[in-house]
C-alpha cells in the first residue's frame, strides 16, 4: 500500500527503523493519517504487508492493525503532510562526532513541501544544537518561509527524542516521560500537543538544545555506570574473585546497586550518545570519554580469553569448535548496531580462518554480511552448539541462554562474559570469562 504524493497526510515520519516505524504506528493508532516514508524498498514492501521488518515483541498487531484500516501508508516517495518527524541514524564520524548527513537529507527532502504553518521534529539522537541546524535549512533558499512564529509562513521546528528500550517499545512507548524541545515556545507547545496524543505520562517542554542534551545524559549516565561494571570485572579477573559473586554481595548495601558487566555495550545510543557529548566538550567531559574508553575495549579483553583458552586447549584440540552465543547488542531482539558479540565473532573467524564457529542466535533467521562471507562461520541452532562445540562463548544473555545446565554436555571451557550458566559441577571460583569442565592439558 503505497501513498499517492498528491495526498496529503496529517503526519509524514521519515525513516521506519525501529523508532520511526513505531512512532508511525502509535500516531496512526490515534485516529491521524500518517504517511511513512523509507528509501529502502524491501522494507516499505514489508511494511506495506502489514508485517514488522524487525523483533518487537507484541508491535506486530499494532503494525497490522494501522496498516489494514488505512491510517498508516507507506512508501518511498516522500509526500506533503502538515507534521514531519525525522527519525534516521546519526552515526559516528571518524573522529567520534555525529554524522548529520542523513538528517540533512531528510530536511532537504522536506524543504521543498513546506508551505507554511508546518511543524518538523527531529527524534533522531542528536548533539545540542542540531535542531537549530535543521531549522535554518529548511528555510534557507525559502525566503517565502519564516521561523519567527505566529506568521502565516512561520515553520516550527522541535527535537523530541526517543526514550523506549528495544524489546519494550509496546509499553514505553506510552509509559515513559517524554521531552520536546523546541526553538521557540510556539514549537515547543504544538510538539507536546501533539505527542500527548498517545503518550500516557508526562510530556515536558524545554528548548531544544536541553532536550538534545536530556537524551545524550541519559545513555552517559547509563554508560559510566556499565563502566565501571566492566573495569571491575578486569580487576577481579587480575585478582582472582569472581566478579558475579563480588557485584552480589556489594549490592546487598541498600545505597549500592553496582550493573552486570558484559562483554562491551552496543546498539545506536549508549555506545554511541556519550561521543556527542565528548565531541562538544572534550576538555569538560573527561569521565564521559574515559567510560567509553573502558567499555569499547573490553571486546578485546574478551578476545584476550578466548586466545588464551585455545592455547590452554590446543595440545588436545589443534583446530578446536567454537560455539558463540549470541551476536546482538542486547537480549531478546534482532538489532545488531554496535554489537560488541558481533565485533568479538567477526575479529575472532578472520584471525582464525581454520577454527570453526558455529553461532547460536534465535532471534537471527540468517547471519549477517559480515559474517555469512566468511567461511569459517555457521548459524546453527542451541542444540548442535551445546553438541558440538569445544568452547562456549556466552556474549549475550537472552532467555534461550539464561541458566543453561551443562551437566549433560562435554566442553572444555565456558567463557561466559554474562555470568548466566549455571556453575553446578563446575569450577566456583573461577572467574565468568573462563570456566574449566575438565583439565584441558593432556596427562604427562
Amino acid at each position: 500500500m503505497t501513498a499517492n504524493r498528491r495526498d496529503h497526510f496529517d503526519i509524514a515520519v521519515i525513516g521506519l527503523g525501529y523508532i520511526g516505524l513505531p512512532t508511525a504506528a502509535f500516531f496512526a493508532s490515534t485516529g491521524l493519517r500518517v504517511f511513512g516514508y523509507d528509501i529502502n524498498a524491501d522494507r516499505v514492501a514489508t511494511i506495506a504487508r502489514g508485517q514488522v521488518p524487525f523483533v518487537e515483541p507484541g508491535f506486530d498487531k499494532l503494525l497490522k492493525k494501522v496498516v489494514e484500516d488505512q491510517s498508516l501508508s507507506v512508501g518511498t516517495s516522500l509526500t506533503s503532510a502538515d507534521v514531519y518527524i525525522i527519525s534516521v541514524p546519526t552515526p559516528l564520524s571518524p573522529d567520534k562526532s555525529v554524522d548529520p548527513a542523513y538528517v540533512f537529507d531528510a530536511a532537504q527532502s522536506i524543504a521543498p513541501l513546506l508551505r507554511g504553518d508546518e511543524l518538523v521534529i527531529l527524534e533522531s539522537t542528536s548533539p545540542p544544537g542540531l535542531a537549530e541546524e535543521v531549522a535554518d535549512l529548511l528555510v534557507s533558499g525559502r525566503v517565502d518561509l519564516t521561523l519567527i512564529p505566529d506568521h502565516a509562513n512561520s515553520i516550527y521546528v522541535a527535537h523530541a527524542p526517543e526514550r523506549v528500550l528495544p524489546g519494550r517499545i509496546m509499553e514505553e512507548m506510552t509509559t515513559n516521560a517524554r521531552i520536546v524541545g523546541g526553538i521557540n515556545q510556539t514549537s515547543s507547545e504544538r510538539a507536546k500537543k501533539l505527542y500527548e496524543r498517545f503518550c500516557r505520562n508526562d510530556v515536558l517542554t524545554t528548548d531544544a538544545r536541553t532536550a538534545e542534551m536530556a537524551k545524550l545524559t541519559e545513555n552517559a549516565f547509563r554508560d559510566v555506570n556499565i563502566a565501571f561494571a566492566n573495569e571491575l570485572s578486569l580487576i577481579c579477573d587480575e585478582l582472582n574473585i569472581d566478579v558475579w559473586e563480588l557485584i552480589n554481595l556489594a549490592n546487598r548495601h541498600p545505597r549500592v546497586n553496582v550493573l552486570q558487566p558484559g562483554p562491551g555495550v552496543g546498539g545506536h545510543c549508549i555506545a554511541v550518545d556519550p561521543w556527542f557529548i565528548v565531541h562538544s566538550a572534550p576538555d569538560q567531559a573527561r569521565l564521559i570519554k574515559t567510560s567509553r574508553l573502558v567499555n569499547d575495549s573490553k571486546p578485546d579483553f574478551v578476545l584476550s580469553k578466548i586466545e588464551a583458552t585455545l592455547t590452554e586447549i590446543a595440545a588436545n584440540v589443534p583446530l578446536p569448535q567454537i560455539g558463540i552465543f549470541g551476536i546482538t547488542f542486547k537480549p531478546d531482539i534482532d538489532d545488531i548496531r554496535e554489537s560488541p558479540a558481533l565485533q568479538i565473532t567477526q575479529s575472532f573467524a578472520k584471525a582464525h580462518p581454520k577454527v570453526l564457529l558455529y553461532v547460536a542466535e534465535p532471534n537471527l533467521r540468517e547471519l549477517p554480511p559480515s559474517l555469512s562471507a566468511l567461511d569459517n562461520v555457521q548459524l546453527v541452532d542451541l542444540d548442535k552448539a551445546l553438541n558440538i562445540c569445544h568452547v562456549l562463548v556466552i556474549l549475550v544473555d537472552h532467555k534461550e541462554f539464561k541458566d543453561l545446565d551443562l551437566s549433560q554436555h562435554n566442553p572444555l571451557a565456558i567463557i561466559d562474559t554474562r555470568g548466566i550458566v549455571k556453575r553446578s559441577g563446575l569450577n566456583q571460583h573461577a572467574l565468568s570469562q573462563v570456566q574449566w569442565t575438565e583439565d584441558p592439558t593432556p596427562e604427562k
